[in-house]
């Protein structure tokens, strides 16, 4: 996968999460500008949501973007599509 490309991280106990691809070594990824996605609707999976994004944002639960994050043991890792990433990026901040 190339660095700066826009993916969605899987990891095996963190959860899932969304940003700018800044390195991979082995399970270890670094994501810039990253977004934990806690709950999303409109998607029945992680596939799906990397190629169509969100079909109801108002539902979903994204917390705020970090400038960066170290995920260890990563499982799974999706490339995003322009319209899916502007789907995510859009979601409006979930605070409780």
């Amino acid at each position: 996968m190339k660095k700066n490309t826009y993916v969605i991280v899987r990891t095996y106990s963190a959860g899932v999460f969304a940003g700018i691809l800044k390195s991979r070594k082995g399970q270890e990824v670094i994501l810039l500008n990253a977004r934990r996605l806690w709950y999303w609707s409109g998607a029945a999976t992680l596939s799906e949501l990397s190629v169509s994004g969100v079909k109801h944002p108002d539902k979903c639960k994204f917390p705020v973007s970090v400038p960066n994050v170290t995920l260890l043991q990563a499982i799974e890792i999706l490339p995003c599509s322009a319209s899916a990433r502007k789907s995510i990026e859009e979601v409006p901040i979930w605070r409780v």
